[in-house]
């Protein structure tokens, strides 16, 4: 008789970073906290996977 292989769990895309990884946040300078750009960092939804586990 053959081992039974493992079933992968089932995931969906993280619905903060939509599926990258990746968020955008403003990068705020000054006293009065001025918006002068973005700057990208790792999501914390899915903690840079892309992928989140599905909840049936």
């Amino acid at each position: 008789m053959a081992p039974r292989k493992a079933a992968k769990p089932k995931t969906k895309p993280c619905p903060s970073c939509n599926g990258s990884g990746e968020v955008s946040r403003p990068v705020r300078v000054g006293r009065k906290r001025r918006t002068v750009g973005q700057q990208t960092g790792m999501c914390l939804g899915c903690f840079g996977a892309g992928e989140i586990p599905a909840t049936d």
